[in-house]
């Protein structure tokens, strides 16, 4: 069988399966596991299909550099959001040191935290008010305000970071992708995120649904640097779960 034509013929699999095994390939087409992953490979580096341990799956459609303002996006999956909030507030302890991202699904956390011994650092303007009015001690992060998320940005705010170690740290993302990995479309915001992320000991993803397979215009952590707390993820991910991600019941 032709190259052409036996890749042609993965591909055709891949798009009515979205994702497959070696063993499928290989019972399907009648050839080798090298030749199987040799095509891959190829198809892989060519960007039309995503590689993963054991198969493939279907290569990421959905991109996004938009980004909604703090407003609209409360109004989106607002009883999920609320459900991966309860479980995340749930994993803080009275001794633990805590980032707090900004963004909606973190900051409905602050509403189910009962560890009022636990110390809070965040870059959410938002969030520190709230989290002072309830009575917990918290480190409001210095720099620029960033009006649509309401999150403090910049130099200033980087090199504060710096200067702390996390106990735990509670991120949001805009985008999840095995291929690109964890998103945001602002570039001060990732470097942020990734900042606070390289300072936590345990690190933790708070994401809804929708955010499975959405890629946005920049990376600010690999998929499996951060453990996942989601309502539901999608089946490709599960196969390549290795205790990285907790669907919330």
């Amino acid at each position: 069988m032709l190259v052409e034509k036996r890749q042609q013929m993965i591909l055709k699999m891949l798009e009515e399966r979205k994702s497959i095994t070696v063993s499928e390939i290989k019972d399907s087409l009648g050839i080798s596991e090298s030749t199987i992953r040799r095509d891959l490979t190829m198809l892989d580096k060519e960007n039309k299909l995503i590689k993963v341990f054991g198969g493939a799956i279907a290569v990421n459609s959905n991109y996004t550099a938009k980004e909604l303002s703090v407003s609209q996006k409360l109004r989106v999956n607002e009883k999920e959001k609320r459900q991966i909030a309860r479980k995340a507030a749930e994993i803080i302890k009275p001794t633990d040191f805590v980032y707090l991202d900004a963004g909606t699904t973190t900051g409905y956390m602050i509403e189910y935290i009962s560890c009022k011994e636990a110390t809070f650092v965040t870059n959410a303007v938002a969030h520190a008010k709230k989290l002072a009015v309830a009575g917990f001690h918290v480190i409001l992060v210095g720099g620029e305000l960033k009006g649509t998320t309401e999150a403090v940005v910049g130099n200033e705010a980087i090199l504060s970071i710096q200067n702390y170690n996390f106990t735990k740290g509670f991120f949001g993302t805009n985008g999840i992708s095995l291929k690109h990995g964890f998103t945001t479309p602002d570039a001060n915001e990732a470097l942020v995120k990734k900042t606070a992320i390289n300072q936590c000991n345990q690190k933790y993803l708070l994401a809804d649904f929708d955010k499975f397979d959405n890629v946005t215009s920049v990376k600010f952590a690999n998929f499996g640097d951060m453990h996942i707390l989601t309502n539901k993820a999608p089946e490709k991910y599960k196969y390549l779960d290795e205790g990285m991600i907790d669907e919330v019941v």
